[in-house]
């Protein structure tokens, strides 16, 4: 056999095309070498953008955020399923406006953070040994947990955002119990690398990576393919993709800005100016609500008092400017007229200082809540007939509808049929 004019063996041929072929493997491995450091995917110390300078500040940014998310969050939940300790305020009537949509816009913003946390130490996660100290151990542990939670956290969260349901389990309640687990784990894993994280901040964010036995850091081995990507432009560009993030919906809470928020779901728009996440069809409610037989009925001390719909009109009333704000993240003010609710249960008897329960004909999960007595008992607590000086639209709770000041819109109920005091 000839191979560029030379007679070899078959033992030759095939020990040559090896060495080809090998060689291929080489430059392959050598590429992907390259393409695994630009993207800060390769385990060596001396990759410019992995270690512990860019993963603990990006850290401390994420763990800002799932801070603030984790307060924000527990208010939220507090107020719709409050224990019995708990108290929330009646002013600023913008506080759960602000809380709400500070909760929702850095959740977002968490995301490209944790993308990029993750990017930085990947191979990490799966270095050998898998198990090693005890030590080693609790930090795999409560990293395994942290980043399962966190994902599933913001996953979940961003799809709520969007009203998408894809699972079966009950949002508020599975989203509450996880941020817990979330968080204990942030705790953990702060407490494990807390000397790494103060030397990495302490250091020049170029600074060569320490080992983590502390001895000098390792002279390149080969050289530097990544170009301009340094840590730098890594740290700078997840700035600037987290707070394009954040702009994104940030316009759904600051109506001033939501032409500027391109991903927000909630623009503004619906009837009579004001968003609306649960219609008049979805609650099975008719216009059969318009006829002259509908009744809002007051129980006051085991006695009840029907209202009918030109009853309320003929009360006093009075005009506020409130705004309603949902848990999605999404608000905005609009201008409510009706009955105080301490007027009309004054009506029927009522001194003050109980909590109230509103029933409505939404049959719905949100059909029923109660209203705390502080809430009960506040000058600007509306039962609303009006909005933006049109009469009620069916989707925003025609005949009558709460509207109190800060509270999430989940419990602003529509479509009022009964009023209990407790």
């Amino acid at each position: 056999m000839k191979l560029r004019g030379q007679h070899i063996a078959a033992g030759d041929l095939l020990r040559h095309t090896r060495s080809r072929t090998y060689a291929r493997r080489v430059r392959v491995a050598d590429r992907i070498d390259r393409l695994l450091e630009t993207v800060g995917l390769d385990e060596r110390p001396r990759s410019p953008v992995r270690g512990a300078h860019l993963t603990a500040r990006v850290g401390v940014a994420l763990g800002i955020c799932f801070g603030i998310c984790f307060v924000t969050g527990l208010l939220s939940h507090w107020i719709q399923h409050p224990p019995g300790w708990f108290w929330w305020p009646t002013q600023p009537s913008w506080l759960y406006r602000f809380t709400q949509g500070l909760h929702v816009t850095t959740g977002v913003a968490a995301i490209p953070l944790l993308l990029v946390k993750l990017g930085t130490v990947y191979p990490k996660l799966f270095a050998r040994p898998r198990i090693g100290s005890p030590v080693r151990l609790l930090e795999r542990a409560s990293i395994t947990v942290l980043v399962v939670a966190a994902i599933f956290q913001l996953f979940t969260g961003l799809l709520n955002i969007a009203q998408w349901y894809p699972w079966t389990f009950f949002f508020t309640t599975t989203h509450y119990a996880t941020a817990w687990i979330a968080i204990g784990a942030i705790l953990v894993h702060i407490a494990v690398k807390l000397p790494v994280i103060r030397r990495a901040l302490g250091e020049p964010l170029d600074a060569p990576e320490t080992p983590p036995d502390g001895s000098p850091a390792p002279a390149p081995t080969r050289p530097d393919h990544v170009g301009a990507l340094t840590r730098r432009t890594v740290l700078r560009s997840t700035w600037a993709i987290t707070g394009l993030a954040a702009v994104a919906v940030v316009g759904q809470s600051l109506p001033f800005a939501r032409w500027i928020s391109f991903l927000a779901p909630r623009s503004g728009e619906g009837p009579q100016g004001l968003p609306v996440n649960r219609t008049a069809q979805q609650a099975n409610i008719t216009d059969g609500v318009r006829g002259a037989d509908y009744r809002l009925t007051l129980a006051v001390a085991g006695r009840e008092t029907p209202l009918t719909l030109d009853d309320l009109r003929a009360m006093p009333q009075t005009t506020r400017e409130l705004p309603i704000a949902c848990v999605e993240g999404w608000s905005a003010s609009a201008t409510w007229t009706g009955v105080r609710l301490r007027d009309l249960l004054a009506r029927a008897g009522h001194r003050g200082g109980r909590d109230t329960r509103m029933v409505s004909l939404d049959r719905g999960l949100y059909g029923v809540s109660v209203l705390p007595a502080n809430f009960a008992d506040a000058d600007d607590t509306l039962i609303a007939l009006r909005l933006n000086d049109e009469e009620l639209n069916l989707d925003h709770g025609f005949p009558c509808r709460l509207i109190a000041p800060n509270r999430p819109g989940v419990l602003q109920t529509k479509w009022l049929s009964r009023i209990e005091v407790l």
